[in-house]
């Protein structure tokens, strides 16, 4: 008997583990997953007028933030590694915004960084000032961290940051949608997929006790999440449609 109870412990032992990189693994690429569908959505309707780009920054920003918070207070390696995923992820959305933008653009009038122009801030016409933008943040951001390191209300306070961005990243496609009085040209399966991951890694946060902040960012994303949801019921005739 000792042995078959030894047995089934190592057998739970070992379906335990599995599912715990399975989820890991989940949380690492699952975050990227929702923007594959608005990724072929713009480069099939050559269009990116529903996808909001500020998105990307919202997302490059809590990222890049929450790299800094990792090397102040080291949490799960898992959302590191997401966070490394996730500014890919965004530098390849911009791309392709770019790439699409510049193909539509009637007028050779370029926006460029270096203009300063205020109006124009992450609007710029070309793929590398969105890079040059994000270095100089990531420099500031080390030079900052370096320097107070040590303070754990200055880590902690990075984290509250990194997470207040990230549970506003449905915020500027919300808007956008608002603006244009339509949820056209947004991709509802980035969406749902958006929900979907929202609820996983909510659930993930609270049950691998990780810092408060993230689950209380999930809850958020999740909230924003619905609202979104709820315009494309509004401004849709035929949801559908747009679901297929």
């Amino acid at each position: 008997m000792d042995a078959e109870v030894v047995l089934q412990e190592e057998d739970m032992e070992g379906s335990w583990t599995l599912l715990s990189w399975l989820a890991s693994f989940v949380m690492v690429f699952g975050g990227a997953l929702p923007y594959v569908p608005q990724y072929q959505e713009i480069q099939k309707s050559s269009n990116t007028e529903g996808f909001s780009t500020r998105v990307c920054l919202v997302l490059l920003i809590a990222n890049i933030l929450r790299i800094f918070f990792w090397i102040g207070k080291q949490f799960e390696l898992t959302l590191l590694l997401q966070s490394v995923v996730m500014i890919l992820t965004m530098f390849a959305m911009l791309h392709l915004c770019c790439t699409v933008q510049n193909a539509n653009r009637v007028s050779t009038k370029q926006h460029r960084l270096s203009d300063l122009n205020l109006h124009y801030f992450w609007k710029w016409s070309a793929f590398e000032d969105y890079l040059l933008f994000c270095f100089g943040f990531t420099v500031v951001c080390a030079v900052i961290t370096l320097l107070l390191l040590d303070s754990v209300m200055f880590v902690e306070t990075l984290g509250s940051l990194a997470v207040m961005f990230e549970a506003m990243l449905g915020v500027p496609q919300l808007l956008q949608n608002f603006h244009n009085l339509s949820t056209k040209g947004m991709s509802v399966k980035m969406v749902l997929l958006w929900t979907a991951g929202d609820v996983f890694k909510t659930t993930y946060f609270v049950m691998n006790e990780s810092p408060a902040q993230f689950w209380v960012c999930g809850s958020v994303q999740i909230l924003i999440d619905v609202a979104i949801l709820l315009q494309v019921l509004f401004y849709s005739q035929d949801t559908r449609a747009k679901l297929g």
